[in-house]
């Protein structure tokens, strides 16, 4: 099972956790229709312009992912409320196992890159290779997209592996009840599945970590001398710099914590069902919900297009 799946339990949902549930359910239809209202407003400039910028590629590359990712939480969260006590490595929720795995991998590296490319785009270092890919970054983002897919399908046959050996091995144990194999499941989780997720996850981790941190550095230093400057903090572009450098944060913020969410999860230390299960829960997913808003909120050009795709389903209809 991956790092976001509930694994089913009898435990019954206590009114503290219900409310989380309900809040997590609401995540669900923002990170929807903000991630919906991306798709829609990138993919209608593509259409009509038959190309997009590299930058925006990588966007509507994240908002897909995070969109796919939402329904197939949706989905595994019905079936697990009504079936609350199937074994958790069954054919079905290895299936949506498969699709988890790969969208949260999808998202972890479209937001790797994402991050890179604005590092490598907008931070002013002058060492020799990141002027060599200030000039190339641009060139090199078909690469990245199909990297990210590459390493997702990798990791993801790793995991259905990992995954579908734990059911057979259920299997040739006569189809015991979930209360009885649940240890040895978890110990299999806990020394083989759990390290595999940890080093598939710190590997993007890492290099977003690296990418962001340098571009609010340079940010910061940037916006410190538009600051100081005669025009100083009224001026246009020392307020387009503090917007920048607040996006920026929040977006790393989300995505560390989603990060750690996600190990917290993974190491099974809250069950399925606990308060702090479904509190972590709703970290993993606040970035995916948050972070697309932020963005329309922020972009004014994204902003522009949503407009003229609307403007222009409208007239044709």
């Amino acid at each position: 099972m991956s790092g976001g799946d509930m694994v089913p339990g009898p435990q019954l949902v206590d009114k503290t956790a219900l409310v989380c549930i309900i809040i997590l359910f609401l995540l669900f239809l923002v990170a929807l229709v903000g991630n919906g209202l991306i798709i829609m407003a990138l993919g209608s400039e593509w259409l009509l312009q038959r190309t997009l910028l590299p930058c925006d590629k990588l966007l509507v590359s994240l908002g897909a992912s995070r969109f796919c990712l939402q329904w197939v939480v949706i989905s595994k969260n019905i079936y697990i409320f009504l079936n609350p006590t199937a074994f958790p490595y069954n054919p079905v929720f290895q299936l949506l196992a498969v699709q988890w795995d790969f969208w949260n991998s999808a998202t972890l590296w479209f937001s790797t890159w994402l991050s890179v490319f604005y590092c490598v785009k907008i931070a002013t270092f002058t060492h020799p290779v990141f002027l060599w890919l200030k000039r190339n970054v641009s060139g090199l983002v078909p690469w990245m997209l199909l990297s990210s897919l590459g390493f997702s399908t990798f990791t993801t046959i790793l995991f259905f592996i990992g995954n579908h050996r734990m059911y057979q091995n259920y299997l040739k144990k006569g189809l015991q009840p979930w209360n009885v194999t649940r240890n040895a499941v978890r110990t299999y989780e806990r020394f083989c599945l759990f390290p595999l997720r940890i080093v598939t996850w710190t590997v993007p981790t890492v290099i977003f970590i690296v990418g962001t941190v340098l571009l609010i550095t340079s940010l910061g230093r940037h916006t410190k001398k538009v600051f100081f400057s005669i025009s100083g903090f009224h001026s246009s572009s020392a307020q387009a710099h503090i917007k920048a450098l607040l996006a920026f944060i929040s977006f790393a913020i989300f995505f560390t914590s989603s990060f750690l969410s996600l190990v917290l999860t993974a190491s099974g230390m809250f069950p399925f069902g606990e308060f702090w299960f479904w509190i972590w829960q709703t970290v993993i997913y606040l970035g995916t919900a948050i972070h697309p808003l932020i963005l329309l909120l922020s972009n004014r050009r994204l902003r522009a297009l949503l407009g003229r795709g609307c403007s222009s389903a409208h007239g044709a209809s």
